[in-house]
């Protein structure tokens, strides 16, 4: 492995563990303020015991995500110095607010976590949504630094430097709206499926039957509700990259040729030297109108585009297929679910509604995966769109390969111990609330 891969892979390796540990990090503070609202409101143990143990899973990935953020700063300065020579004062502004917010979060967990039956009741659960907020605003302020490496705005390029730079409107790009809604949604639909299906799997298994039961009410609504609104985020993130990265739409779409009334692939595998897509179904006209709201519209093809500014076409065709595909299963169990809780309540006791939560406990979290590889690998060579190519960034220190096995000894070793944390937590759920 040469140095420049083994500094992409790390990069990846990084961002793949991180991306898991703040999503949770900065979604189920909010399932953790209904259910402690649902308790101040009906005074039901039930909710407080719920409140209570989802407080610990978020104490967990605080934790988690404040160490894996940290090392992805580190990384940015260790293996993309000339990257951030010259981009670090121009998007610096929303990392120096991410730690604002970061810290507003630390202070409000532990009011959280230590205020009970200590503060005022209401402004006990105020800190516990200032958890959410923060913690929401944190990881739109991070995405809005990447987006502006898919968008870069508020300086001039002058015979190769870097002037009047403008940081706020670096930080609000063209591209930071579009990534940070779709981003946001993907958060709540991954982790409210992931947190149902946990509960659920306890509800089939007949262990702490009410607890379980209305845990899984709170984050299935939370996580069917973004899944259903994920397709309309995703047509505007589509749209923006249509405009205005037209090889990652190309490549995303394994789309070889320029031509009008484009047509949308489904599946299919790229045939990189003949410049086609084997046993794909193809939908004549949809992918112009998904692209330009006009089904005759002329798509960008990848012969338009010079070869070495292509993206690797197999990698972001395969990662948005799977993206797509398993966000359109997700909206599918929604949409059962929604019909269950409205017309056929039946159906809430049936173990197959229950087993489709089980079983797409992890979805969220691949198709949050395989978004991120579709904008970053999409965005290849460059590492800040037509200014700055990946390979100029990197640095020049040899034996980063040997850093790359070392850190992804240690991400390992931290994913083991945060999965038996979680599985401890959740097998105490009846010892530590006397629950039947």
């Amino acid at each position: 492995m040469d140095d420049f891969l083994a500094a992409r892979s790390q990069m990846a390796l990084s961002l793949g563990f991180h991306i898991i540990f703040s999503c949770i990090g900065m979604v189920m503070p909010f399932f953790m303020a209904v259910s402690h609202y649902l308790y101040l409101k009906t005074n039901k143990i039930v909710y407080r015991n719920i409140t209570n143990a989802w407080s610990k899973g978020v104490a967990i990935f605080f934790a988690t995500g404040a160490v894996s953020g940290t090392v992805l700063s580190f990384e940015l300065g260790l293996l993309w110095p000339k990257f951030m020579l010259h981009a670090g004062p121009i998007f610096g502004m929303p990392f120096s607010l991410e730690g604002t917010a970061f810290f507003i979060e630390a202070i409000a967990l532990g009011f959280f976590l230590y205020g009970w039956d200590r503060f005022n009741k209401w402004f006990h659960w105020f800190t516990g949504v200032v958890v959410g907020v923060s913690g929401l605003l944190s990881g739109i302020l991070v995405v809005a630094a990447n987006a502006w490496m898919n968008s870069p705005t508020g300086f001039d390029y002058i015979d190769g430097k870097y002037l009047n730079i403008d940081p706020i409107a670096a930080m609000f790009n063209d591209a930071w709206f579009s990534q940070a809604l779709h981003m946001c949604i993907a958060a709540f639909a991954a982790t409210g499926f992931a947190v149902a299906g946990v509960h659920s799997l306890m509800i089939l298994k007949k262990q702490s039957i009410d607890f379980h039961t209305k845990s899984f009410k709170i984050a299935a609504i939370f996580g069917t509700i973004a899944a259903v609104l994920q397709p309309l985020s995703g047509d505007i993130s589509a749209k923006f990259v249509a405009k205005n990265q037209p090889a990652k739409l190309a490549a995303m779409e394994a789309h070889f040729e320029t031509e009008k009334s484009a047509s949308l692939i489904i599946g299919g595998i790229p045939n990189i030297e003949e410049k086609k897509v084997d046993y794909a179904i193809k939908i004549p006209g949809v992918l112009s109108f998904m692209a330009h709201g006009d089904f005759n519209a002329k798509v960008t093809g990848l012969n338009d585009i010079p070869k070495e500014n292509q993206p690797p076409v197999a990698i972001t065709h395969y990662a948005f297929q799977i993206m797509v595909g398993i966000g359109m299963l997700l909206m599918a169990i929604s949409l059962a679910y929604f019909i269950a809780l409205w017309k056929k309540k039946n159906w809430l006791q049936q173990k197959w509604l229950l087993q489709l939560f089980v079983l797409a406990t992890p979805l969220g979290f691949i198709a949050v995966e395989a978004g991120w590889t579709v904008t970053e690998v999409g965005r290849q060579p460059w590492i800040i769109k037509g200014i700055m190519r990946t390979a100029d960034a990197v640095t020049p220190m040899p034996g980063i390969a040997y850093s790359f096995y070392l850190f992804s000894a240690v991400y390992v070793s931290l994913s083991i111990i945060v999965a038996f944390m979680l599985y401890r937590q959740i097998k105490m759920v009846p010892k530590l609330y006397d629950l039947p």
